[in-house]
């Protein structure tokens, strides 16, 4: 009996310790089950049902218990019962994660949005798709290579996949529950979008992205020489802990914080500008309050990514989300569907002239294609490159707009070509390198 006792004490000593461990993160856990519920069910109009089976089923994640409430347009969660998290839906902004001092009285303007009416076909236009036969195109290899990454469902967890040859789709498919209205989250795919934010501002001669960052706290300290450059490179020399594992940089500040601009702009300098290339969803969120800083309302700012880019080239599914506070989260939240993912890959393609205007300097493709030091070669301002050769049977001016779990917008510019690829799954699950092997092969 003592014995079963002690063991039994013993057992409750274990249970205690990895609960006070493991409290924290429940916090996390229940803030990005109840967000991306909402943020699902709501943008993209699927069900709980298929939100819960597949996008919420994560280590860790699916211990959360979710209810939506579609009147309200709301979702929360918790784990156990604890750590209760509410994410409440506004129009044009998206959902937002917010916590006990969230005001639902607060007023944030909604964006102003524009609708693109013309008689022209994609990617120029919304009425229909040209019906054109490239004859340097294998057809045959390049269907076989779309279907290969459907092949194993459970494995590959590929969604949709897009794929354009000079302008043009040559190639296009989707899981079911998809089609090519419905709006994937992009997650940091997002960073690349906010990333031409800067390169427009910069064509129109309103930006200078050696001009020293307006960050107040660091004027005084050993960060007052941190550029907009730097950040758009990663290379602040700000410390930074991009763990989506544990409680980290990142996860305090998508799920905790109600302005995420300031969470990048708070952390000590561990090397001087220039010294480390460190990547940090923290630097895109400060570049969006940055943003804000350059408009003299709030409305402004938020007109800004839609009427200078997003609506301007026909992007009208995308809507980028907002924290409490109502700046863009620029670092994940972009939602859009799979043709529009590949208009912005088009776009940059072309190097920023869209049917004959032009939204930013050709010179703005060679400046984020140009491998940041300490990189290895794989980024260069907000947007991954192949010139180090990680993907050693794809072009080497290949460059890419990449989100987690294996998001993607893949832009070869020798091929003449924009791949878009979504799901659930990325390397190795997903081998990036053999689709994109067998997809420039069938370019003759």
């Amino acid at each position: 009996m003592k014995f079963l006792t002690r063991l039994l004490l013993i057992v409750l000593l274990i249970l205690a310790v990895v609960a006070y461990f493991n409290y924290p993160k429940l916090n996390i856990i229940s803030g990005y089950a109840s967000k991306n519920m909402a943020s699902t069910v709501f943008l993209t109009d699927r069900s709980k049902e298929s939100v819960t089976l597949n996008d919420n089923d994560v280590p860790l994640i699916k211990l959360a218990d979710v209810e939506e409430m579609p009147d309200e347009k709301q979702a929360t969660a918790s784990v156990f019962g604890l750590m209760k998290r509410r994410s409440i839906c506004r129009e044009g902004l998206g959902c937002t994660l917010v916590n006990e001092q969230y005001d639902p009285n607060t007023i944030i303007p909604k964006p102003h949005r524009t609708t693109l009416t013309n008689d022209l076909p994609f990617p120029y236009g919304n009425n229909g798709t040209k019906d054109t036969t490239f004859a340097e195109v294998d057809y045959q290899r390049l269907d076989k290579a779309v279907a290969d990454v459907f092949a194993n469902p459970e494995s590959q967890k590929t969604r949709t996949v897009l794929i354009t040859y000079k302008n043009e789709i040559i190639a296009e498919n989707y899981i079911k529950g998809f089609n090519k209205e419905t709006r994937v989250l992009g997650w940091s795919m997002t960073k690349s979008i906010l990333g031409t934010l800067y390169g427009i501002l910069e064509f129109r001669g309103d930006i200078d992205l050696d001009a020293v960052a307006p960050v107040d706290e660091w004027v005084k300290d050993e960060r007052k020489n941190i550029t907009l450059n730097h950040l758009l490179r990663m290379q602040s020399g700000l410390s930074w802990d991009e763990d989506y594992t544990s409680i980290s940089d990142v996860t305090k500040m998508l799920f905790l914080d109600a302005d995420m601009t300031l969470a990048q702009a708070k952390n000590a300098a561990i090397a001087a500008p220039g010294e480390v290339w460190n990547y940090s969803s923290g630097t895109s969120n400060l570049l969006s309050g940055i943003l804000r800083k350059q408009f003299k309302t709030h409305h402004e700012y938020l007109d800004f990514p839609y009427v200078s880019l997003i609506d301007k080239i026909g992007m009208h599914s995308m809507l980028i989300e907002t924290d409490m506070e109502g700046n863009f989260v620029g670092s994940s939240y972009g939602w859009a569907n799979t043709r529009d993912w590949a208009k912005f890959g088009i776009l940059h393609l072309n190097k920023g002239l869209w049917n004959g205007e032009r939204l930013f300097d050709q010179h703005w493709i060679d400046y984020i294609t140009t491998p940041t030091a300490h990189s290895d070669g794989d980024y260069g301002a907000h947007f991954w490159l192949n010139a180090g050769g990680k993907y050693p049977d794809v072009p080497r001016d290949m460059y890419s707009v990449n989100g987690y779990q294996g998001q993607r917008v893949f832009i070869i510019p020798s091929k003449e070509l924009v791949v878009v690829r979504t799901g659930l799954a990325e390397e190795p699950e997903f081998d990036i390198n053999g689709f994109l092997r067998d997809v420039v092969a069938a370019i003759k």
